[in-house]
């Protein structure tokens, strides 16, 4: 199939460098919609479903080929070779943020600079590196998936947004989560919270933008100044908001911090 359907890709934009926006977890490229038109005056946007998310192709998830996060990763870089993409803006949410940084690693003529918007290279505590979960929490999380998935998306999305003072945010998320198939869902959840990127930082010598969310379950400020700490070449920028999503919970902030980081800003003149 052809990479772009299978991948549902849709382009937007003017301009000669492009801005690739890739969602996270359980989310499609909808979840981009307050943020991605911002950057339309003066970039070619590029959103994407992954494989088994949103409107791509199901059937394309093969749980033995998408067994890491490098599968993801392969598949980003095929979306943009085959729009001829080079030096481009690569904005990953969460999951997709390690999924950005193995593209750059593997490609990084086609990745200028990477923002990664609440990264994590590994959710589990480990000597010396707090990931923010014991083992035990995750065995619990992934068991309470296999059981009841719609009960386990309507208990964890308030977690994973924050803001219980706008439970609309929360009310979204879940709708994503339950519109995700199952088994799908599952199968890359095991990938995404036992992955373990940590020794691929210091391979990474694409400039990076680390936005922090202030308050976040699931990835705490300790692991944004991990990143920073780890990444050759990163900035480190904390948003004033809770939860794992900002582009939701706070898309001013997070369009002014990655604006910022680009250079040209995308509201500057052509």
């Amino acid at each position: 199939m052809d990479v772009l359907k299978r991948n549902n890709v849709t382009v937007t934009g003017v301009g000669n460098q492009a801005i690739v926006f890739v969602h996270g977890f359980g989310c499609d490229q909808h979840m981009w919609r307050l943020v991605a038109p911002a950057f339309e005056a003066n970039y070619r946007v590029v959103l994407l479903d992954l494989v088994g998310a949103g409107q791509s192709d199901h059937r394309a998830y093969d749980p033995t080929q998408y067994n890491s996060l490098t599968a993801h990763a392969h598949d980003v870089l095929a979306v943009m070779r085959a729009l001829d993409l080079h030096n481009a803006i690569l904005v990953g949410h969460s999951v997709s943020s390690m999924i950005g940084l193995l593209a750059a690693i593997q490609d990084p003529k086609r990745i200028a600079k990477l923002v990664l918007v609440a990264p994590s290279p590994r959710y589990l505590n480990d000597v010396g590196y707090t990931g923010g979960f014991e083992r035990a929490d995750i065995d619990e999380l992934l068991q309470a998936m296999d059981s009841n998935y719609l009960g386990w998306a309507g208990a964890i999305t308030p977690v994973i947004m924050g803001h219980p003072d706008r439970p609309e945010l929360a009310a979204e998320l879940n709708t994503s989560f339950c519109r995700t198939n199952p088994a799908i869902a599952r199968h890359f959840a095991r990938v995404t919270f036992l992955s373990d990127n940590r020794a691929d930082l210091p391979r990474l010598h694409t400039p990076a933008l680390i936005l922090q969310c202030a308050q976040d379950m699931l990835a705490p400020m300790a692991v944004g100044k991990y990143l920073h700490q780890h990444l050759p070449n990163s900035e480190l920028v904390v948003i004033e908001t809770s939860g794992h999503c900002p582009h939701l919970s706070a898309p001013q902030a997070t369009i002014a911090a990655i604006d910022e980081f680009i250079g040209l800003g995308a509201h500057a003149p052509v």
